[in-house]
C-alpha cells in the first residue's frame, strides 16, 4: 500500500512539473545582451513591472486581471458569477557565448465562484497560459529587436 502511495505521488509530481513548463517560450538571438535587455524591458512597459534585475537577467510583472469571456462550467455550462483571470509574466535574459537567450513564462489563474460553502468554492485556480498573450509579447519583442538591428532567428 505504501509503495502504491509513493508511485502515485511520483506520477503527480512529474505531471505537475511538466504542466508548469508548458508556458515557456524560448528564443536564441545573435544580439548583444544589452540590446536584448533594453528591448525586453521596453516590451514589458505596458505591464506593471515589479522587478527588473539586469545582472540576474530577470524582468517580472505583477498580476494583471481581466474579465473572463462567457464560457460556463459543468455539464450544463452554467454561468460563472464574478469570473476573472489574472496573469503575470517573467522574462529571463541570459548570455550564452556569442548569443543571448530569452525565455518568456506566463502564470495564469482563474477566479471562480462555484457555489458551495467550502474554501475550495472561491479561490484562484491555475489555468493554461494564453498563447495569444505570449505571442503578442514575443512579436512585440521581435519588433523592438528589429528596430535595433537585431533580427530574430
Amino acid at each position: 500500500m505504501r509503495a502504491l502511495g509513493s508511485a502515485l505521488a511520483s506520477v503527480i509530481l512529474v505531471c505537475s512539473s511538466c504542466a508548469s513548463l508548458n508556458g515557456s517560450r524560448d528564443q536564441h538571438l545573435v544580439c548583444p545582451y544589452d540590446t536584448v535587455w533594453d528591448a525586453a524591458l521596453e516590451t514589458m512597459k505596458d505591464r506593471p513591472v515589479i522587478r527588473q534585475d539586469k545582472e540576474a537577467g530577470v524582468i517580472d510583472t505583477d498580476w494583471t486581471e481581466t474579465a473572463v469571456d462567457g464560457r460556463g462550467f459543468g455539464a450544463f455550462s452554467r454561468e460563472l458569477f464574478d469570473s476573472k483571470e489574472r496573469a503575470r509574466m517573467s522574462f529571463v535574459v541570459k548570455r550564452a557565448d556569442d548569443m543571448t537567450t530569452v525565455s518568456l513564462v506566463e502564470n495564469r489563474q482563474r477566479w471562480h465562484l462555484r457555489g458551495g460553502v467550502t474554501q475550495q468554492a472561491t479561490k484562484w485556480w491555475p489555468v493554461a497560459p494564453s498563447e495569444e498573450a505570449m505571442n503578442a509579447v514575443i512579436n512585440r519583442l521581435n519588433t523592438k529587436l528589429k528596430e535595433r538591428g537585431c533580427p530574430s532567428t
